[in-house]
């Protein structure tokens, strides 16, 4: 598993954790397949911002499979 604040080394298809905007105080996880990549810088602080393809969009915050 590795951090999700660099865009390079997240692709479409990529299994990855992401936390949702309402869970960043609990700190809950959602796991999924990366449908969209939503952020255009190289990296961001608070991890990628992505779409999964359940719909659910959150801040990459570990890569599980690539």
């Amino acid at each position: 598993m590795s951090e999700g604040k660099n865009r390079a080394s997240i692709s479409v298809g990529y299994e990855v954790e992401v936390i949702q905007k309402h869970h960043q105080s609990s700190g809950e996880l959602t796991q999924g397949i990366v449908k969209r990549i939503l952020t255009n810088s190289r990296t961001h602080p608070h991890g990628i911002k992505v779409m999964l393809e359940s719909g659910i969009v959150g801040r990459v915050k570990n890569i599980i499979k690539d």
